[in-house]
């Protein structure tokens, strides 16, 4: 037991003020005589038994009392002493994921949890509350009620075990500080492992909130499957985390007008093609009817208007091959050669190829260095007779430069199939074994600074990338190389080119590292927005002579299709969709944590911690047990003879 204000105990030596009065007897009594003495001496010691007895009662009575009212003045509780002497903080993880739209017992598992924050913790208490996009440090319920009330939901990825190391560090490092860490979510599995370290200083309490059931349907992707002059086959593809369907309506929107609907069968997976005009500009909206997750119910893409690429062939070589490559369908190929060049034509480029030139300029050094600064693209195919000074003046600014030419022949057998040029499906599976392309003659480098992307057998470089420079090491014509008949050749080049201006994709997901270029001239000082509705944003950009090109990461955080616009003129649109990671309800199993608590109610872990601190008051019962105290006293002074 403790005492709230221990200094009233000291009252307790007025009890002896009543013990001293009782042992000096200070009562005298007076004598009245008798004929029958005998019997009167008889009745005397019967008196002053009787009444000794009584005094003693009243004086124990009285001094019990006086006890009791000191003690409930000094207000004794009880409590966990090593838990009421500590500080505490508390921290509390509430999962505003997608996948915290499934119904509970009481509706969608979120807005619940909700309700039983702000009805579990003291509105006063200081707290820490994070989400997956917000923090509320060192504020209590009754500031934040309001807000956590319209919280929504989140595409803000964040590991369950970045969620436990988030509330760590919020944690202040204080000594004799009682800390209580609190997870609230349906745990979805997540691919990472949780790994809870042993802190004696921390109660950690994961509260894992269940689902009623586990169906949901969800449009998983869209792409283009066909391609033909007149038409484009669209593929949806579908994918099922519960019981098998019949019959799943699915339907296709342009802008708000329903333009095509279908029905599929689903137990697993599924899919179904939607024809469309080719060449027709669509904002395109695929929509689902399930009763499960919503977020995952809409899919937003767009097709814009055709947007060519650029591409500049300088050539001293035969360049049909690159003709072929470039159809006039996806670009916009020009072709020159070196003595006849109208350098006006470089600014507008996307991409430029330096095809077997025997020198370079300075004139045109001066150009491609422009060119490159502004974001431009350059593929160099060396000649079998170079003039290495006129190459290596324009190769040092980029820390490269020639050898002399390696008469000896080689072939090209390596594949970085996780370069960029080759990571988008151009493979189905790494190849081991096939004709693999040579050349007669090459040049080595005297820098390795630059990224492979094909090599040689000796695992020396053919085909090299730093920055926006592709730099072949060998001429690649007919007489040097067999690289034009490789399978090899097509993609590669295409893809350089596809990489030098990034036309917008069908869509995009939010949360993801996304970037496109946009093909407009600007004024100085203007930017690009992205506007769809009543949201506007300013995203991340960079200008160059002939493009803008626009990064997004987090931002727009809502799905749609958005406005691309410069000032009122809007220039193309451009889709982002939420991620369909949290579509397959699946969820960790909690039972092998050793150092964490798990539960299924907010209530009961709330309750357990205030358990830990609860005090309870005593000095009600002290009071009681005065009242009864002077009953008692009453009760000898009227009855006791």
């Amino acid at each position: 037991m403790q005492f709230k204000h221990p200094e009233i105990l000291y009252a307790l030596f007025l009890l002896l003020i009543p013990i001293i009065v009782h042992l000096f007897q200070l009562r005298k009594f007076q004598k009245v005589y008798f004929t029958n003495v005998a019997f009167l001496k008889e009745a005397t010691l019967q008196t002053r038994k009787s009444s000794q007895i009584k005094k003693l009662l009243v004086l124990l009575t009285r001094l019990f009392l006086l006890a009791a009212l000191v003690f409930a003045f000094a207000q004794p509780f009880t409590s966990k002493t090593t838990s009421f002497k500590k500080e505490k903080e508390t921290v509390i993880y509430l999962d505003n994921s997608f996948s915290m739209q499934t119904k509970g017992n009481q509706g969608e598992l979120f807005k619940r949890a909700i309700q039983d924050v702000i009805a579990n913790v003291s509105e006063n208490e200081n707290i820490t509350l994070i989400t997956n996009d917000k923090v509320f440090k060192k504020t209590s319920i009754k500031a934040i009620k309001n807000e956590l009330l319209t919280l929504n939901y989140t595409s803000s990825d964040l590991s369950k075990q970045a969620a436990y190391l988030k509330c760590k560090s919020f944690l202040s490092n204080k000594t004799n500080t009682l800390n209580n860490v609190i997870l609230i979510s349906d745990f979805q599995e997540d691919n990472t492992n949780l790994n809870i370290l042993s802190d004696s200083t921390t109660n950690i309490n994961f509260v894992k909130l269940n689902p009623l059931n586990k169906n949901n349907i969800a449009i998983d992707s869209v792409f283009i499957s066909k391609v033909n002059p007149d038409l484009l086959e669209l593929k949806v593809v579908l994918k099922n985390s519960g019981v098998s369907v019949e019959n799943l309506p699915v339907s296709l929107f342009n802008n708000d007008k329903l333009i095509a609907k279908t029905s599929v069968e689903i137990e697993q997976k599924a899919e179904t093609i939607f024809t469309l005009p080719n060449h027709d500009v669509i904002n395109g909206k695929i929509t689902i009817n399930d009763a499960s997750l919503q977020f995952d119910n809409t899919l937003y893409f767009n097709i814009n208007e055709a947007s060519k690429i650029n591409v500049l062939s300088i050539n001293d070589a035969d360049d049909s091959y690159l003709k072929r490559i470039y159809n006039i369908t996806e670009f916009n190929y020009v072709s020159a050669q070196l003595n006849t060049l109208n350098y006006n034509l470089i600014d507008s480029q996307h991409l430029i190829i330096l095809n077997e030139l025997k020198s370079i300029p300075l004139a045109l050094n001066a150009a491609l260095k422009q060119f490159i600064r502004q974001g431009g693209n350059l593929v160099i195919i060396p000649s079998i007779k170079n003039n290495n000074e006129s190459y290596n003046t324009f190769l040092t600014n980029y820390n490269l430069s020639f050898n002399e030419i390696v008469n000896s022949e080689k072939r090209i057998t390596s594949i970085n199939y996780a370069h960029p040029l080759y990571n988008n499906g151009v493979f189905e599976k790494q190849v081991k074994n096939f004709q693999y392309p040579k050349v007669n003659s090459f040049y080595t480098l005297a820098s390795k600074n630059l990224s492979a992307v094909l090599q040689y057998e000796d695992e020396k470089l053919f085909l090299g990338q730093r920055q926006n420079v592709y730099l072949f090491t060998a001429s690649i014509n007919q007489v040097n190389s067999s690289f034009k008949n490789s399978p090899l050749i097509v993609p590669t080049l295409y893809n350089i080119a596809k990489q030098s201006f990034k036309i917008p994709e069908l869509y995009y997901i939010i949360g993801k590292e996304n970037a496109f270029d946009v093909d407009t001239k600007m004024q100085q000082d203007a930017v690009l927005s992205l506007v769809k509705e009543d949201i506007s944003m300013i995203p991340k950009q960079q200008y160059f002579n002939n493009k803008v090109v626009i990064n997004t990461l987090e931002d727009p955080s809502v799905s749609g299709t958005y406005q691309i616009k410069n000032k009122n003129e809007i220039i193309k649109n451009v889709s982002y969709n939420y991620s369909r990671n949290e579509s397959q309800l699946a969820y960790k199993d909690l039972s092998a944590l050793e150092q964490v608590t798990v539960s299924n109610s907010i209530t009961e872990v709330f309750d357990t911690i205030k358990s830990d601190t609860k005090v309870n008051a005593l000095w009600k019962w002290f009071v009681i047990f005065a009242l009864a105290l002077l009953i008692i006293e009453m009760l000898i002074l009227k009855f006791f003879k």
